[in-house]
């Protein structure tokens, strides 16, 4: 096993997860439940079956595709949303 990959995608992932809407949902439901463990093991099962479907959906295209046009979808993904970012419309 590479550990290195893992501890990477570890600290990219928890750094990811941390403040966003799933994570306050959990702190709400674990506030108003009689049991805050079934909240804890269903939440980290859920990040655990979402992000292992992502894995299993990212190799299924890195199969299909090149390389070179895996990182050149993705750098247009990136500048067409940066572009957007900075012409949106402020209302």
């Amino acid at each position: 096993m590479d550990w290195d990959l893992l501890g990477l995608t570890f600290i990219a992932v928890f750094l990811s997860e941390l403040g966003d809407k799933s994570q306050v949902a959990a702190i709400a439901l674990s506030g108003s439940s009689k049991s805050p463990q079934a909240v804890f093991f269903g939440t980290a099962g859920a990040l655990v079956l979402a992000s292992f479907l992502g894995v299993l959906a990212g190799d299924a295209v890195a199969e299909l595709l090149p390389t070179q046009i895996l990182k050149g979808l993705a750098a247009l993904g990136f500048a067409f949303i940066a572009l957007r970012l900075l012409w949106q419309d402020d209302r």
